[in-house]
């Protein structure tokens, strides 16, 4: 049965990274002495090794031990045998890449449906939805495909903005963005909101956290949902 927690961000402002899920995450990798690391993202184009560094920080807050996917000989084994997944934000078409190119995305849906805990934040929340079309990020190269794990029937929108009515910027927001997205794709997007998550297990999902999330379907206005909703029944 799938056990995943999809959020928006890892770092909420003026706090530690992972500092407002540790409770989660305590409970949601409580079988687990070891995590897998997927740095594929890399924000700001660090190394692999400094990114799994900085996850293994957070996570020896809850005494779980960090292994960077990258450092496995046969990273398809290393899928196979974790105990738990967490990949980390950044840029989502390099994210993605690399998961093709590395023969991985299939393997990685496979294993976080047949139950391996997995989290997510940001880029690697985007890759659970159906495809990386609604990501805020720059395609800064060409994946193979924007088809991603589909452990939910529906897109993400990470970092969701309100419109913000004082601002002087006259570019599209990101609900102008979404409703492009929807002239030409019917797939459902949910605006998550930094400090929202979802919570997956099996076929239910629920909207975690202490705000809102904003839900938005072709060819219809868009609602807002309060935490605790269920959305299981999206698609």
């Amino acid at each position: 049965m799938k056990n995943c927690i999809i959020a928006s961000t890892s770092t909420l402002y003026n706090s530690e990274y992972l500092e407002y899920l540790l409770p989660e995450l305590a409970s949601h990798f409580k079988n687990c002495k070891t995590v897998l690391f997927i740095p594929f993202a890399r924000p700001g184009g660090i190394t692999y090794d400094e990114y799994t560094a900085k996850a293994a920080e957070a996570f020896a807050k809850i005494n779980i031990t960090i292994q960077g996917i990258h450092t496995f000989e046969n990273q398809k084994e290393a899928i196979q045998n974790a105990e738990g997944f967490f990949t980390g934000g950044g840029n989502t078409f390099l994210l993605v890449n690399q998961l093709y190119k590395n023969d991985l995305m299939n393997v990685l849906a496979e294993a976080i449906k047949g139950g391996t805990p997995y989290l997510g934040t940001s880029a690697g929340s985007n890759i659970c939805g159906l495809t990386i079309q609604t990501t805020n990020d720059m395609p800064i190269i060409y994946p193979p495909s924007f088809q991603t794990l589909g452990i939910i029937p529906f897109n993400l929108n990470p970092h969701y903005l309100d419109a913000d009515d004082k601002s002087k910027h006259m570019g599209e927001t990101r609900e102008m963005r979404i409703n492009e997205f929807h002239a030409f794709n019917s797939a459902p997007v949910l605006g998550l909101r930094e400090g929202s998550w979802l919570e997956v297990k099996g076929a239910k999902i629920t909207l975690k956290g202490n705000l809102q999330a904003r839900l938005f379907r072709q060819n219809q206005l868009a609602i807002e949902l309060e935490s605790g909703s269920d959305l299981s029944d999206l698609k």
